[in-house]
């Protein structure tokens, strides 16, 4: 690392507010359940990072690999039931661990259970959203995870980092931490030699060729280093820095935050319904545009209106978010919808003028509509 730190770092270590997300792995083992040494020492460096004057969200894996030691469980369970019941277990035994921990430096910790319905519903989002601020301004460290005892879908060991990149955004931070059990990122396999590790990532291009494989090897994480560059990825482009190393770095990283791979900010902050809109928000259907409705909505920002609807896919409510599709069936943008999908076949193409009065609106009013494609810059 040289002795300048790049901008990235710079911001990471001057972060006021910062997110700090911890895969199983780094807290965990398949045979003997939760590590409360390492435990401890993330505790340790969370700790001296608020008694430097800041706040820290820390999102944490690890409720379904903490439940498998106590339940007498050798392996990681397939069935749904199974992974439900150890996460019953295991968070119980991961908020307790939390809780006495940062009792060592005076500090309270906040258990906070989120399942996809608190980050997809503009309610629960804006909920959540106002909880976590409100802790943070009574100097709690707020501890957050998926609810995997309840979530139905896609329960997996630790794959929290996309959610970590929701929450940095949820709460404002000004950075994001992603510690696992891998130093840095890596031009290729770490583990096979002769991979070299990348430590600044400032667009696109610095990430050409990489290959940033898809699962973890410790038996307990499935997030993997792909899971956690798509994170890196999600935060840059709302305008947060992030830094991504091992849990064992944890004190440098939240310190002087010269350690690791930095991913500079590449996009600007959006306001949190953009936001939900765009990252957060789940998808119920969607509406095919013409070249001059993708050009309206992209580059003009403006609304959409029935003319440029060519087609109506899936079952929706006025209200609902929808997908926008260009000709090509490429995502260009994402928006409330103001109909009904069943009343919109009979709109689409068809000028506004021609429409009886009530009928007489946007499809997708601009203020609801965020563009997922950099508009089109002429000279």
């Amino acid at each position: 690392m040289t002795a300048e730190l790049s901008p990235a770092r710079q911001a990471v270590a001057a972060a006021q507010r910062i997110v700090v997300k911890v895969g199983s792995s780094s807290l965990t083992t398949a045979h003997d359940g939760l590590d409360t040494e390492r435990l401890s020492a993330l505790v340790d460096a969370v700790a001296g990072r608020v008694a430097a004057g800041g706040q820290v969200v820390l999102v944490s894996s690890g409720a379904i690999a903490a439940g498998l030691a106590p339940l007498g469980l050798r392996r990681k369970p397939k069935d749904l039931a199974t992974k439900q019941a150890a996460a019953s277990v295991g968070q119980e035994a991961l908020a307790r661990a939390y809780a006495e921990s940062f009792t060592r430096y005076g500090l309270v910790a906040a258990q906070v259970l989120l399942t996809a319905d608190d980050v997809v519903r503009r309610v629960h989002y804006r909920n959540a959203q106002r909880t976590l601020n409100r802790l943070l301004g009574l100097g709690a460290v707020p501890v957050v995870n998926e609810n995997d005892t309840v979530a139905t879908t896609e329960i997996r060991f630790g794959d929290n980092d996309r959610l970590a990149a929701l929450v940095a955004h949820l709460v404002g931070a000004d950075a994001l931490v992603l510690l696992s059990d891998v130093d840095a990122l890596y031009d290729g396999d770490p583990r096979g030699g002769g991979a070299s590790a990348i430590t600044e990532v400032n667009g696109p291009a610095d990430m050409a060729g990489v290959d940033a494989g898809s699962t973890g090897s410790s038996g307990v994480g499935t997030g993997g280093m792909a899971s956690k560059v798509g994170a890196a990825r999600l935060a840059c482009s709302s305008g947060i820095p992030v830094l991504l190393t091992s849990s064992r770095l944890a004190d440098s990283a939240l310190g002087a935050a010269d350690v690791g791979t930095a991913f500079a900010a590449t996009g600007s902050r959006m306001s949190a319904r953009r936001f939900w809109l765009a990252h957060a928000a789940g998808a119920t259907g969607r509406l095919w545009l013409d070249d001059g409705a993708v050009a309206a909505v992209v580059d003009g920002r403006r609304s959409l209106l029935p003319a440029g609807v060519t087609a109506v896919e899936g079952s929706f409510d006025g209200g609902d978010v929808v997908e926008l599709v260009d000709p090509a069936g490429v995502l260009v943008a994402r928006g409330v919808v103001a109909y009904d999908a069943a009343e919109l076949p009979d709109l689409v193409g068809r000028s506004t003028h021609d429409l009886p009065p009530e009928q007489r609106r946007e499809v997708v009013h601009a203020d609801d509509l965020v563009a997922m494609r950099r508009p089109v810059r002429t000279a």
